[in-house]
């Protein structure tokens, strides 16, 4: 009987699901960025907030959320399992085995980056996503006049006694939408300058992290072909290491400086 580990608890068994959950972070990324777009819309909030409702109230969508969840758990608990074997293996430390010539300095700290990005993704959750499933959000009602398409917004700072949901009616000609203002729980969050600042150097590490990991990924898994590393690494260093953490860092710079 063979002695050897079995795929899913070996290192490289590891890997592997570090690579498939990586992958499907990397496409929620891509899903949220275009959600959270809506944010720059100068229609107080409405977009964004019919967004974050669908999010959270369309069944398909909650069920990829429970995969994600999970799947950031996994990440990061392979990563350190990883992590600690590779120190532990290389108790003189990679650098003097190597020097200058060793790795990128991204591969080599991934560790830090992972680290970082987890802190980052606490502090998120604990700004929006908990009060907004759970805690006290602003409130908002949007009265749009289905003719003209005018609008009246009424906000408040807290939900009323009677809130009981997010509510799309019509009548007499007016669209009434009552929801949570998620929207201005991003506004007024991102006054706070140090909260800002985590969210830049939250995104740094994920571009660091991601021009690392999402080649890796792909090598991880086999699909990996002269052909086509080129446009791998392109699309790992340009789109997800460039412009999607760019736009995200956009966010709160927007809301700090501009709002």
């Amino acid at each position: 009987m063979s002695k050897s580990k079995p795929v899913l608890t070996s290192s490289l068994g590891k890997k592997l699901i570090m690579s498939l959950t990586g992958l499907f972070l990397c496409t929620f990324l891509v899903v949220h960025l275009i959600g959270n777009l809506q944010l720059f819309k100068d229609d107080g909030g409405y977009a964004f907030n019919t967004y974050a409702h669908w999010m959270t109230s369309f069944p398909p969508i909650k069920v990829v959320s429970y995969l994600l969840y999970i799947s950031v758990i996994v990440h990061a608990i392979f990563a350190l399992i990883l992590t600690t074997k590779n120190k532990a293996a290389r108790p003189i430390g990679y650098s003097q085995y190597n020097g200058k010539a060793g790795s990128a300095w991204s591969s080599r700290n991934m560790g830090i980056l992972g680290t970082v990005l987890l802190v980052f993704i606490i502090t998120h959750m604990q700004n929006f996503w908990y009060p907004y499933k759970f805690g006290s959000t602003p409130y908002v009602e949007y009265r749009t006049e289905v003719a003209t398409g005018n609008q009246e917004i009424i906000t408040s700072d807290e939900l009323p006694s009677s809130y009981n949901g997010y509510v799309q009616t019509e009548g007499n000609g007016i669209e009434t939408i009552k929801s949570k203002d998620l929207y201005r729980q991003v506004a007024t969050t991102f006054q706070n300058p140090l909260l800002v600042l985590l969210y830049l150097v939250g995104m740094a590490a994920l571009s660091f992290h991601l021009i690392h990991g999402f080649k890796s990924a792909f090598q991880t898994l086999g699909w990996s072909h002269r052909r086509y590393n080129v446009i791998i690494r392109w699309v790992g260093v340009w789109i997800f290491g460039v412009v999607i953490p760019i736009l995200f860092a956009l966010m709160p710079l927007y809301f700090y400086f501009v709002k």
